[in-house]
């Protein structure tokens, strides 16, 4: 099962959900759309998951998508899982600014997901899933220092009005 989710923000994230509209109908297909519009054929589609069900769900996927949401990424390493992330961008209204850019390719980098920059490009990653090595979430303080930093950094520019 592929498990496909926008997170709970207000704005919508169509450009992911449209990448499975045209998807071969192997695999079920399960989609937490939140405001968006999109549904993609043949999919199971739910507005929103309580934190229990969307963490049962992941366990259940075989590949899990999201957006580049902190809580989403957190909640998919957590069941298990190296999400395929894809970012929500200002210039499209699916976001404030692009901070899920940066956070994206910092954590790709760090091996915990796989990071998708242009949806075009998911279903391939969806495809490959399956051969990405698991992880073990462990202790990571460099990581951790690491994270921090980017926070704070990006809160300082947002409050000094470069964000």
């Amino acid at each position: 099962m592929i498990l496909v989710t926008v997170g709970s923000t207000e704005a919508p994230f169509d450009r992911l959900l449209q990448a499975f509209e045209t998807r071969p109908p192997a695999e079920e297909l399960v989609v937490q759309h939140g405001p968006s519009r999109v549904r993609p054929p043949g999919a199971r589609c739910v507005e929103f998951l309580p934190y229990q069900e969307l963490a049962d769900e992941i366990r259940r996927a075989r590949v899990v998508v999201t957006h580049a949401g902190v809580g989403s990424i957190m909640t998919a390493l957590w069941n298990g899982k190296r999400p395929v992330v894809v970012p929500r961008l200002r210039r499209f209204g699916e976001a404030v600014d692009d901070h899920q850019v940066a956070l994206g390719r910092r954590l790709d980098e760090s091996g915990l997901v796989t990071f998708v920059e242009d949806p075009d490009d998911v279903l391939r990653a969806v495809e490959d899933a399956g051969s990405a090595p698991g992880i073990e979430l462990g202790p990571s303080p460099r990581l951790v220092e690491e994270l921090r930093a980017f926070v704070a950094a990006h809160l300082r520019a947002r409050d000094d009005g470069d964000g």
